[in-house]
């Protein structure tokens, strides 16, 4: 039997605010235990919580990065659900007013474009954490220093079919985020976090199959593998004739495996009701209309420039738009002088498998991109070659030492002196008058002997373009 997989994310985003979502505590990672508290995100009696402003402007932001339709008056609401690290037992959220909604991103895989819905996206608050790791082993440990973080979840339409569309929808949003400066989008700190729906159905079935959930995925690839287990899981239940079971799984990294958690909660389990506490958000059309006006060019916007503009292709330009920091670090490099498209494959190339070797983010690059284009330059200029270049590159990545001062100290130079050269091209084939009469005679291999001979005799130091015209000049 065969299935169609229908798959849906969403999406929780940390926002990178200074303070928490309905209090002045700071949002500040890695504090001891319960610093970051106060009677609000402690849910102590009595308090009132206040809306932040910033996370309702973050909110626009990102709504109309996806062309969603922002709501002018939009609501918060309670979620009742015993949350043992959110002393409330009850998560502020949206329900049925979010503050945005029907919107869409256009996601590439395998060189197609494929356009995801977006049901809402609506602010709600994060819970805290327990630490099971203490004196008492039997005990959990509550620290409260995440309960109240503000967080905007992006809920897609169940439009995506493949475990690579999933990963690519995953991948959009973190740069768009990222562009917008809304969130870190750091998913090792928990930034950005995934809830990964999946169901499958026979090909020409119109009712989706039951569905489950799995939480927390903070990687891409995370996405990807627990899409593409959770698939071929049900698969195989259905095949051996039992049914799926509509519940919330958790993935498991070392073992590439979902389980269990707990059963599916709908709607009406959690009990939704207006906020009491907090009033109406309104964000009028002027509001909106300022927001929209200070947007920043955004991901498809620039690669479609760089397409236009540098003659880039649509790799090159997709690779460097990704990334905010990468774009930026680009474009500097070329306000330096260099060449758009040579400057493109130092970055998409060199770069890119440094920082993956290495596993370091833009911020942690120690060379400068007028560095990286005073590298081009030599290169340009014939003072070191292509492959001494190289050499270059990677000290400069270790070091952040220009690259004048490390061709210099490594001797690294390239010889481009015509008369010089001429000397060891005539002496090279002076000493091998067989290899010249088969040169001569068609076999053009030949070539490359003399070459490498050439470049022995320089240390590899031969400026290759001019040893090969010296060379056929002097073979005839």
């Amino acid at each position: 039997m065969s299935f169609e997989p229908t798959i849906g994310l969403e999406i929780h985003a940390q926002l990178a605010t200074a303070s928490k979502l309905f209090c002045s505590c700071p949002t500040t990672f890695a504090c001891p235990p319960n610093a970051n508290t106060c009677p609000v995100c402690m849910g102590l009696p009595g308090v009132l919580p206040v809306t932040n402003r910033q996370v309702v402007e973050f909110a626009i932001r990102l709504g109309l990065a996806t062309h969603c339709s922002i709501r002018n008056v939009s609501q918060f609401a309670r979620k009742n659900y015993f949350y043992p690290d959110l002393p409330k037992a009850y998560q502020i959220s949206q329900y049925d007013r979010p503050i945005c909604e029907h919107g869409w991103v256009d996601i590439e895989v395998e060189g197609k474009t494929k356009r995801v819905s977006i049901t809402r996206i609506h602010i709600e608050e994060d819970a805290g954490k327990l630490v099971h790791e203490g004196e008492d082993p039997t005990a959990s440990y509550v620290d409260l220093n995440r309960a109240g973080i503000p967080l905007l979840e992006i809920v897609s339409g169940p439009d995506m079919t493949t475990p690579e569309e999933a990963k690519a929808y995953m991948e959009k949003i973190h740069s768009l985020v990222t562009y917008l400066a809304v969130s870190h989008g750091d998913m090792e700190k928990g930034n950005l976090r995934a809830d990964a729906n999946v169901s499958i159905r026979p090909p020409g079935q119109k009712e989706l199959g039951t569905r489950t959930e799995t939480k927390n995925l903070n990687s891409f690839r995370f996405v990807r593998d627990a899409v593409t287990y959770e698939i071929e899981r049900q698969a195989d239940e259905l095949r051996e004739g039992r049914r799926i079971i509509q519940e919330t799984r958790l993935w498991d990294a070392m073992t590439k495996t979902t389980f269990p958690m707990r059963s599916k909660e709908e709607a009406h389990d959690y009990r939704y009701f207006p906020d009491p506490d907090l009033p109406l958000v309104v964000a009028d059309e002027a509001w909106v209309d300022r927001v929209r006006k200070e947007m920043p060019e955004l991901p498809d916007e620039k690669k479609a420039r760089y397409i236009a503009q540098f003659g880039l292709s649509a790799y090159d330009a997709g690779v460097l738009t990704q990334d905010r920091a990468v774009a930026e670090f680009y474009e500097a490099v070329l306000a330096a002088g260099a060449d758009p498209k040579k400057a493109a494959n130092r970055v998409t190339v060199d770069l890119a498998a440094k920082l993956n070797d290495t596993k370091h983010v833009m911020a942690e690059v120690k060379f400068t991109p007028a560095q990286l284009a005073r590298l081009i330059a030599l290169v340009d200029q014939g003072a070191i070659s292509s492959k001494q270049s190289k050499e270059v590159f990677d000290a400069m990545y270790d070091s952040g030492e220009d690259p004048d001062l490390v061709v210099k100290s490594r001797g690294l130079s390239q010889m481009s002196n015509q008369a010089e050269l001429e000397a060891i091209v005539a002496k090279i084939v002076a000493d091998n008058p067989g290899q010249v009469e088969q040169f001569r005679a068609g076999k053009d291999k030949v070539f490359g002997f003399f070459v490498g001979q050439i470049m022995k005799a320089t240390q590899g130091k031969a400026n290759p373009a001019l040893v090969n015209d010296l060379l056929k000049k002097k073979l005839g």
